[in-house]
């Protein structure tokens, strides 16, 4: 039995819970200073609150940070300072500076640090990777990414802050900033253009243009003003071929009930669904003492690349991300 300790009981706390609670090998437990989060959290999950931060770190094997990115520094070092394998959403820090004192202190401490890339586990993402890199395409040459919705909510409206949440770019873009680095390779230089990158706050919709060492170059668009909702897209197109994907398009099983109408249901296995998947690879990386199937400085080089493009945004000129830490 595995004794995880979740700190945060938000979105993505709630989210995590879910996925461990299907999962028999794992004890779970969780500490969130909102009292009224906390109460939620627990009849939601029916699992057991810490009294402390101190606490839960020191009586569970791993420790998975859901706190608001500010937070990510203060906690994730107290984690690996107690020898605690720690599982630290994304973006690992608002700063390079935090995100490399994270991963010296993981290393230092000789325990895994794995950042909540999650989209490395979804199939469709991982599946294109698979093809750009065994050449299905042939040579990439554009790309194309699209994500996001609404505005994302938050204890207190945090995220419409940028200095804490980092703004779009970093928030939200460095999903697609990780997952074209991984397919793609190194970014050469990018050009960015936001709408709250110059006032810090409230609703963001950024366009990145990317040039990768290949010469391959990649459009990333990313919004918190989308009335229709959440949508995921990408294309990658090649000298031999195409890739296209589009959430919206994605076929779910439809329940229908009289008098209530239908209900889109995923036709995902629970073991199918990438938080799941990602979890599971947490805990397994940590258990075996083994490096994690995305590393520490997979996190510094995503979050590299999406301060390139908010300095970018903010100075309205081509930006070369930083490589080395």
């Amino acid at each position: 039995m595995v004794t995880v300790g979740i700190l945060g009981a938000g979105g993505m706390g709630n989210v995590h819970a879910r996925h461990y609670r299907r999962m028999r090998d794992v004890e779970l437990f969780f500490y969130d200073p909102d009292e009224g989060q906390a109460e939620t959290f627990v009849q939601r999950h029916q699992v057991g609150a810490a009294p402390s931060p101190e606490d839960l770190i020191a009586r569970c094997d791993l420790i998975d940070l859901c706190l608001p990115t500010p937070l990510h520094l203060r906690y994730g070092l107290a984690a690996l300072a107690a020898g605690k394998p720690v599982l630290i959403e994304k973006p690992i820090a608002n700063c390079l500076e935090d995100g490399v004192k994270l991963v010296e202190a993981a290393d230092k401490a000789g325990v895994p640090l794995m950042p909540g890339h999650v989209i490395r586990f979804f199939r469709e993402y991982s599946t294109g990777n698979r093809m750009v890199k065994r050449g299905d395409v042939g040579m990439p040459a554009a790309v194309r990414v699209r994500r996001g919705g609404g505005a994302p909510k938050g204890l207190n409206a945090w995220f419409m802050d940028h200095s804490k949440s980092g703004g779009i770019l970093i928030d939200l873009g460095i999903h697609d900033f990780d997952w074209l680095r991984w397919t793609l390779g190194e970014v050469k230089h990018l050009y960015s253009r936001s709408i709250g990158a110059k006032t810090g706050q409230g609703l963001d919709y950024a366009l990145t243009t990317m040039t990768f060492d290949s010469g391959c170059v990649a459009h990333a668009e990313a919004t918190w003003m989308d009335p229709g909702g959440s949508r995921a897209t990408y294309e990658v197109c090649g000298d031999k071929g195409m890739i296209q994907y589009d959430s919206r398009n994605t076929a779910t099983l439809r329940t229908t009930v009289a008098g209530k109408g239908f209900v889109a249901e995923s036709p995902m296995l629970g073991s199918d669904d990438p938080y799941y998947n990602q979890l599971r690879a947490f805990i397994e990386a940590a258990t075996k003492h083994e490096a994690p199937p995305v590393t520490g400085h997979d996190a510094l080089m995503a979050l590299s690349i999406a301060i390139a493009a908010r300095e970018s945004a903010l100075a309205g000129k081509v930006v070369t991300p930083a490589r080395q830490f």
